[in-house]
């Protein structure tokens, strides 16, 4: 079966190397102030494009991937959980680097960084616009120019997300697992409890499509995504070499957001419900979240991203009441087989 692939497992992402990726729904901040890491409400249901060929837009065909249904200024979070080997994964939100700020590149740079490191980051909330801080994935529909996307380019083609990960190079990589082999045995020998658990189910690497800035023949994803409130959350920098890592990358997906009355067209199922309200959430006791992690490295942000404004500045303040989390809600943590999914041209 082949092994480098993107791979759908339920609502998991699977790329090569184990990494996975699930898209998590969450509570919306306000968009003034600084917060703690909202909780989770769920994973969005992922679908993939192909199951779906006589339904979805043609263009969607064209660029391949999955897709899942969001709510207008519904806000979420990438959680990068069960990564077996050291990957650089790359997130584009309209095909502008989250990280970077800068155009959707098909190589890794380092001055800025535009890829997060795993399994170093165990999530991303939102696009790197602060020191320390992120400002959180929202979203929104395309045509408004509020998306991340069109404050930063000017227009809004291509919306949606855009994973790539690199895998280390061949050398690094038998290297890194050499070194883990050792460390297994050495563990066994001690006579350490554990293991490293059951293998990623298989995966294989997506044919690449059309270059990755080459332009589409009309605009396609219904919604992007902006950005909200403000959250504290590093993105950290990458101790390798840059020589350490593949310059090709192993493989990319495109992940399209649907409005829930086109989800319910395109694959007759209905969409979840809308969150629950930040009171009503509040009011249940349930925790929020703070991560340290004392020997990482915040990445600078990116000066094409500090000045991208939050949805509100387009749509409307958020009337919705606020209730902050109870000092005793907030937890401090760190420190501490699929179908595959086809690429395509975009």
């Amino acid at each position: 079966m082949p092994e480098d692939t993107v791979r759908i497992d339920g609502n998991t992402l699977l790329l090569p190397g184990g990494v996975r990726v699930r898209f998590i729904r969450t509570l919306r901040l306000p968009e003034k102030g600084t917060h703690a890491l909202p909780p989770g409400l769920g994973e969005f249901p992922v679908r993939r494009v192909e199951d779906y060929a006589e339904t979805v837009p043609a263009e969607w065909r064209e660029r391949g991937g999955v897709m899942l249904p969001v709510y207008l200024r519904e806000a979420m979070w990438l959680a990068f959980g069960g990564s077996t080997e050291p990957a650089a994964l790359q997130v584009g939100v309209g095909k502008v680097c989250a990280v970077s700020g800068r155009p959707w590149s098909a190589r890794l740079d380092r001055d800025p960084q535009n890829y997060v490191v795993l399994p170093r980051q165990p999530w991303l909330d939102g696009i790197n616009s602060g020191k320390g801080t992120v400002r959180q994935f929202v979203a929104v529909p395309l045509g408004l120019g509020a998306t991340v996307e069109g404050q930063v380019t000017g227009e809004e083609v291509w919306g949606g997300i855009q994973l790539q990960s690199f895998p280390l190079s061949p050398e690094k990589l038998e290297r890194w697992r050499a070194d883990q082999r050792r460390l297994a045995r050495a563990s066994r020998t001690a006579g350490a409890a554990g293991g490293y658990g059951a293998p990623p189910a298989p995966m294989a690497m997506a044919a690449p499509g059309a270059a990755p800035g080459s332009a589409p023949k009309r605009r396609a994803a219904a919604m992007g995504l902006g950005v909200g409130g403000t959250m504290r959350q590093e993105i950290y920098r990458d101790e390798r070499p840059a020589a350490d890592w593949s310059s090709e990358p192993g493989a990319r997906v495109f992940v399209h957001l649907v409005t829930p009355p086109e989800w319910r067209r395109i694959t007759g199922e209905a969409p979840p419900p809308s969150p629950v309200d930040r009171a009503a959430y509040t009011r249940a006791g349930l925790p929020w979240f703070d991560y340290f992690d004392e020997d990482g490295t915040d990445v600078a942000p990116a000066e094409e991203l500090t000045s991208v404004q939050p949805v509100g500045e387009w749509l409307g303040e958020d009337h919705e009441p606020w209730q902050s989390p109870a000092p005793g809600q907030i937890k401090p943590l760190g420190d501490a087989p699929g179908k595959p999914v086809a690429d395509g041209d975009w």
